[in-house]
């Protein structure tokens, strides 16, 4: 048997119809290896994923993790891939057909060790959530601190790293990114589209979780690398410990603007006038505004860019009270399952 020269490890969990067009789309990439391997890991499905996999004629991996996790997903697929590359993907994400193409060649390079692309959404005006959240994928092409789930990577520099850390029910990719960069390799980011992702964020409570997720994982992973036994070489190495100003900055932020609205709400009521409390929603929009002239880059519709403002600075409270909820959850002695 001929050893692939692509492994390409797609996880998921009741993705239904999403996970078929993603294995399609991989199956259809132009100028692929002469051999490549696609491994499914699912995650306890309950809607037929696996069988959905099997039929497309690829190889299913099941995991039953007690606390399902992305990065144990990943880790499942990577080790018993046996190709020198892998391309990972999230069961929800159609693949560019020229993105492995294109990225393959940054390998010649011996320092580079991860490649990714361009990712976008599959449906930004199925809601105003995914429409503005479009904006969140965009990154400058050139040499990245950190990718996202979505990545062509080296399999030896996953061996020299050891994966993924399962522990991490989100913010699994830089927190890896880290250790990687750490063994003074590179992370790139190509000029290429790389993906489409659906978000399929069209309520309210999925915009709220995800939010959630975002501060758990800025507080789990800032402590998780504030304790590891490598702290003084991160420090030196990969810019301190990670997300540590990320988090301070967004338990500032919240409580400004927590702040703001709480001191206008109060003068209200004091004064028996509105105005205190208008001028509180007046300062908030001013701040979006001012996120949106910032990010105008990612786009050249003002209304989509004050969208996103608003946005940015409105999910600062979610994710502050995810922060807490992790560490409530740790003074309780527990962990928290995923986070859908």
């Amino acid at each position: 048997m001929k050893i692939p020269q692509l492994s390409v490890v797609i996880i998921g969990r009741n993705e239904g119809q999403r996970l078929v067009d993603c294995i399609r789309s991989v199956q259809a990439i132009n100028e692929p290896p002469k051999h490549k391997e696609i491994i499914y890991v699912d995650s306890d499905s309950t809607d037929g994923s696996p069988e959905r996999a099997k039929t497309l004629g690829i190889q299913v991996l099941i995991v039953h993790p007690e606390r399902p996790t992305a990065a144990i997903g990943r880790n499942a697929g990577w080790r018993v891939a046996t190709a020198p590359f892998i391309l990972f993907l999230d069961g929800d994400t159609i693949l560019n057909p020229d993105f492995v193409k294109a990225a393959l060649p940054s390998f010649d390079d011996p320092l580079v060790a991860v490649v990714c692309g361009h990712l976008r959404e599959r449906f930004p005006d199925a809601s105003l959530y995914q429409r503005v959240m479009d904006l969140d994928w965009f990154s400058q092409p050139g040499v990245s601190e950190f990718c996202g789930g979505i990545a062509l990577i080296r399999r030896a520099v996953l061996e020299e790293i050891n994966g993924f850390d399962s522990r991490l029910i989100a913010g699994e990719e830089p927190e890896m990114c880290q250790r990687i960069r750490n063994h003074n390799y590179l992370i790139l980011h190509i000029d290429q589209e790389m993906a489409l992702h659906d978000l399929a964020i069209t309520r309210w409570s999925q915009y709220w979780q995800r939010a959630i997720r975002t501060g758990h994982a800025y507080a789990e992973i800032f402590t998780l690398s504030r304790k590891s036994s490598h702290l003084p070489v991160f420090q030196k190495k990969a810019g301190g410990i990670l997300w540590q100003r990320e988090s301070r900055k967004n338990f500032l932020n919240a409580g400004i603007l927590t702040g703001i609205f709480i001191v206008g709400f109060i003068m209200t009521l004091l004064l028996k006038s509105p105005w205190p409390l208008l001028v509180s929603i007046l300062l908030f929009l001013l701040l979006s505004v001012r996120s949106a002239v910032k990010a105008r880059w990612k786009s050249t519709n003002p209304t989509t860019l004050f969208l996103y403002g608003l946005h940015s600075q409105f999910q600062h409270i979610p994710i502050a009270i995810g922060q807490l909820s992790y560490y409530y959850n740790r003074w309780r002695g527990q962990h928290r399952r995923l986070i859908e």
